[in-house]
């Protein structure tokens, strides 16, 4: 993997100038990011030992180069566009300003890429000043390509399906393999892409075929075509995941790879059918083996702490918890990426395997095969695993078997479906795991959401009126928070609405949580014959734990979330 600096280098600024870590260490890091085929400076940021921000700004400072920071520098369009798309994904780089000496700026991943550097040039005609640029900046930047795309999507569309009507194709087949409707299926991946969307929903109604895609977590509707295109489209889309094509009156499941302008993207594919017609569902997924730290996710720097601690134990259960869509995927990936390690073997059983994580042994669910959750873990049980990550647990054997696992010496992670953190000991009780069992394995479970980001692009403050005074408190005594324990934030955020965001005033999302810890008195509550909820809130209160919902206060004084995102998601 190409790096802006030598690991050598890397390891003179962060151990002896800066002193982050002893020697061994980085070298223990550096054979770790060797064998997972990931950056030293990933490994370094999701290791706990620097932020993204200050590496960043070690690394500039040894190049000798400028960092650009996007959300304060101005992107000029049309000197975006004086590099095609395609290129400046590939080499990584966008040139967004011109001087007034008729030179250039470029923000690259790499500035020591003379090569880029000297084809910029050329092609420009003029110097070049390459900066530092993260890959967030850089995907700020490739948004900009964005906006042309959709200036001109509808009418791609329009035009594809106006060629489309027009052929002559004997078979939905055919047409599946058409121009204008291979032109239809592209144009709607490369412009979710450019949207950032997670999901794309595919929807045939009575009069007229619905795209919608879900961007930060809310479904925004793109367009309304033709139904008449309705079975090519559908057709397409299996062709491309390797479903059956004749097949429509059973959900099929699939996936497959899509690459546009250097960058690639596994697309997992749903298609069910309902009173019109079959409905298609896309997942975008990126196809990235950048490992996510704890801080990246969004837990605060002492409750990181607090993870990394409880996955140093041998065994026992972690639970990360939350309703459908709540980020507990990725935050357990994130958990596995720390715990993979040559000294252990980790293996999964997933439905679907959304990441392929590099010496972790995935195993993906299939029922029609004989392969479920409570299956493909008894056969995981009997490969030598030291880690186990079970998707979800879904059922009372699941269940069962997870706890006699991490009973006999395996450290197991998994997820459940439940409101909060607390809530997490009666529903195993629902599972037919006695209180007795629940204190011996669970270490820890993670309830969590998912909220908005505010766009840095646009953001502004503004003081707390008294209503969201109220609202917060309001809040506050409904969830049992001891008076004085939290408080409304004085100064608000929010993004007024730029190209960056899409008008919408809010980039990207992050996690708030909830932390429960079993201590000693935790288990004395749970333990309890007149065992409760509130008296287990209560003495994890003690312990230390915060609800999500102060959780979200503190991000929204840090100006990274708004209180209205806080109260959507805690309220759903």
């Amino acid at each position: 993997m190409h790096l802006p600096l030598p690991p050598a280098e890397i390891k003179r600024i962060v151990v002896e100038e800066e002193g982050l870590l002893p020697p061994e260490k980085f070298d223990e890091l550096l054979a770790d990011a060797e064998r997972k085929n990931q950056s030293i400076l990933d490994v370094l940021v999701s290791s706990g030992f620097t932020t993204s921000d200050y590496l960043n700004d070690l690394v500039a400072r040894a190049l000798g180069v400028p960092r650009v920071d996007f959300s304060r520098r101005e992107i000029d369009e049309k000197t975006v566009r004086l590099v095609p798309e395609e290129t400046a994904r590939r080499r990584r780089v966008i040139v967004f300003a011109k001087e007034q000496d008729g030179s250039y700026d470029a923000a690259m991943a790499d500035p020591s890429d003379l090569e880029t550097v000297e084809f910029l040039t050329q092609r420009l005609g003029a110097r070049v000043r390459p900066m530092l640029a993260t890959q967030d900046d850089l995907n700020r930047g490739f948004t900009i390509y964005g906006y042309e795309l959709g200036k001109d999507f509808k009418k791609l569309i329009e035009d594809n399906i106006r060629a489309s009507l027009a052929t002559q194709a004997k078979s939905v087949e055919e047409a599946a393999s058409e121009l204008p409707i291979v032109g239809i299926v592209d144009n709607i991946l490369s412009y979710a892409m450019a949207s950032r969307a997670s999901d794309i929903h595919i929807e045939i109604l009575e009069d007229a075929l619905f795209i919608r895609y879900r961007i930060d977590g809310i479904l925004y509707e793109i367009m309304s075509i033709s139904k008449a295109v309705h079975p090519a489209i559908v057709a397409r889309l299996k062709l491309l995941a390797g479903l059956k094509l004749d097949e429509h009156y059973l959900p099929q499941d699939g996936r497959f790879r899509y690459q546009v302008g250097g960058e690639t993207i596994d697309v997992r594919v749903s298609a069910i059918p309902t009173f019109y017609g079959e409905k298609v569902e896309m997942r975008m997924l990126e196809s990235s083996e950048k490992p996510l730290s704890l801080e990246e996710l969004g837990f605060r720097p002492e409750d990181a702490a607090i993870v990394v601690d409880e996955l140093k134990k041998a065994y026992g259960m972690i639970l990360s918890c939350g309703p459908t869509g709540s980020g507990k995927t990725t935050t357990l990936y994130a958990l596995v990426n720390i715990l993979n390690k040559p000294q252990v073997n980790v293996t999964t059983i997933e439905d679907p395997i959304e990441y392929n994580m590099r010496y972790v042994n995935q195993t993906q669910i299939n029922e029609q095969a004989g392969i479920t959750f409570a299956s493909g873990l008894r056969a995981l049980l009997r490969q030598d695993p030291n880690i186990i990550m079970v998707g979800e647990i879904r059922d009372a054997e699941t269940a069962e078997i997870s706890v006699q696992a991490a009973l006999t010496g395996h450290l197991l992670i998994s997820s459940l479906h439940t409101n909060d953190a607390p809530t997490a000991v009666p529903r195993l009780f629902d599972l037919k795991i006695p209180p007795f069992l629940t204190v011996s394995v669970l270490n820890l479970v993670i309830a969590q959401r998912l909220v908005r980001k505010v766009c840095q692009a646009c953001i502004y403050s503004f003081e707390a009126d008294s209503g969201s005074v109220n609202t917060v408190n309001e809040q506050l005594r409904e969830l049992g928070v001891p008076e004085g324990a939290a408080r409304a934030p004085k100064v608000l955020y929010r993004g007024k609405g730029c190209d960056a965001c899409g008008g919408t005033g809010y980039r990207g999302r992050l996690g708030i949580f909830e932390l429960l810890r079993v201590s000693d008195a935790v288990k004395s509550a749970v333990m309890s014959e007149h065992f409760s909820l509130e008296a287990l809130r209560a003495a994890a209160r003690k312990e230390g734990m915060r609800t999500m919902f102060e959780d979200g206060l503190l991000k929204v004084e840090l100006a990274q979330t708004t209180l209205e995102e806080v109260l959507r998601v805690i309220r759903e």
